[in-house]
């Protein structure tokens, strides 16, 4: 089979390395994927959270430390996938142990199909501002039921096509330019609009604090770790996931979510929401905003399609089938159910998966040294304590200390922790894990 037909299968088992001949995303289809994932309206929207309190140039440097940590951290963790070939949910078993495995693979599909469902209603919602604005009160354009089948659907199509598809027929051929275009149009707009010398010497109203700014900008690449082995594991040599995974996500999250900021101060002080995208839709037209609401489609399709990944290693079921049931349960969420009080369920679920990903980089890089040669073994009992006190210092951080954030710390001490464990038990972990 030629490596032109290859990507357009959809069926693979997430359990099982993907063969050599299936591994053909190269750095450009993953600076691709990677620029286009750190490019949405929850990405502007966050910079809008950032700009009161730290002001232009406090918010532009968060962003920029909490980027660059997180790509790194996210790159390494998409690495694994490489070395291993294996879904990201598969991988943790190297680390966690066959029985324990399971355990966050039922946590990620309860977030992923919660956070589908929430960039459903941000498409949606957005979406239909917009079409009050063009076409008025009550018209077509406006009927959010209408834009939550639309998203919900699209996003649907996209993962049961599977990633290869998406990005290699999709993505690489004419997704990113558009996306970068209307990047490009945005930015221009703000340099003809806006007083960005005055802007950058005015201080923000101190109600945010730097670390604080930085622990919410790392924690947008850090969002995708539970995932981006999925479509790491299908890329042809680990330096080109490591770069383009890195590079991509950098300049598409750094660029946007300084966007988010800039437009905020500029145009939108109050900080509103809706403020902030009727700013960006006087930009040409609104088209350059319309193709970013387009592009949020991806997040909710990388959402769904790692959802579906999970639950097939939960059951056995084939991935494009659970993908298009899964996307017909986030629609049929976004569509009815309110979700204020499901959104702290899902912080409390990511909270566990910083901590978790600190013991899985320990593992692989510095005690296995990349090596996927692991014996089975039913739980990995120091894996599992080193990941429940990177949990437990999360929470304390959290709750005690939120001026000096949460998550890089439990990352750091969670890894450590493991480390130490498996040095005083002295065992060799290339071989001690039957």
């Amino acid at each position: 089979m030629s490596t032109r037909a290859q990507p357009l299968k959809t069926s693979y088992s997430p359990d099982t390395a993907v063969s050599a001949a299936q591994r053909v995303l190269g750095g450009r289809d993953l600076f691709s994927l990677w620029f286009s994932l750190g490019v949405g309206l929850m990405v502007l929207q966050t910079g809008a959270l950032l700009a009161p309190g730290l002001g232009l140039a406090g918010a532009l440097a968060a962003i920029f430390l909490g980027t660059l940590v997180g790509v790194l951290l996210l790159a390494s963790v998409g690495v694994i996938g490489s070395d291993t070939g294996l879904s990201a949910m598969a991988a943790l078993r190297l680390t966690l142990g066959r029985g324990a495995g399971s355990v966050p693979a039922l946590l990620n599909l309860l977030q992923l199909i919660g956070w589908g469902s929430f960039e459903i209603i941000v498409m949606r919602d957005a979406a239909s501002l917009l079409g009050t604005r063009a076409f008025g009160e009550g018209s077509l354009g406006s009927n959010p039921w209408l834009w939550t089948v639309f998203f919900g659907g699209l996003a649907t199509l996209l993962a049961v096509t599977g990633p290869l598809t998406f990005v290699r027929k999709v993505l690489r051929k004419w997704g990113i330019w558009l996306l970068l275009a209307a990047c490009l149009w945005l930015t221009w707009n703000l340099f003809a609009k806006a007083d960005l010398t005055t802007l950058w010497n005015t201080a923000g109203d101190g109600s945010m604090d730097l670390a604080t700014g930085f622990d919410i900008a790392i924690a947008m690449p850090l969002s995708w770790l539970p995932l981006i082995a999925d479509y790491s594991r299908f890329g042809k040599r680990a330096k080109s996931v490591f770069g383009g995974t890195a590079v991509g996500f950098f300049i598409g999250n750094f660029w946007l979510m300084s966007l988010g900021v800039a437009y905020t101060l500029a145009f939108a002080p109050s900080g509103e929401v809706n403020a902030l995208l009727l700013a960006l839709a006087g930009a040409g037209l609104g088209i350059p905003l319309l193709l970013i609401l387009l592009d949020e489609t991806e997040n909710a399709f990388a959402d769904i399609h790692s959802a579906a990944v999970s639950t097939s290693l939960l059951s056995g079921l084939k991935v494009e089938h659970l993908a298009l049931a899964i996307g017909m349960i986030c629609t049929l969420i976004a569509c009815l159910a309110p979700l204020a009080q499901y959104q702290n369920f899902l912080l409390l679920i990511g909270s566990v998966f910083a901590p978790l990903f600190g013991v899985v980089l320990m593992d692989h890089f510095v005690l296995r040294r990349r090596s996927a040669q692991v014996e089975p073994r039913a739980v990995h009992w120091s894996a599992l304590l080193a990941w429940l006190g990177g949990v437990c210092l999360y929470h304390v951080l959290a709750n005690l200390y939120p001026q000096i954030g949460a998550t890089l710390p439990a990352l750091l001490v969670a890894g450590l922790l493991y480390y130490l464990i498996e040095r005083v038990l002295n065992r060799d972990p290339g071989t001690a894990r039957a």
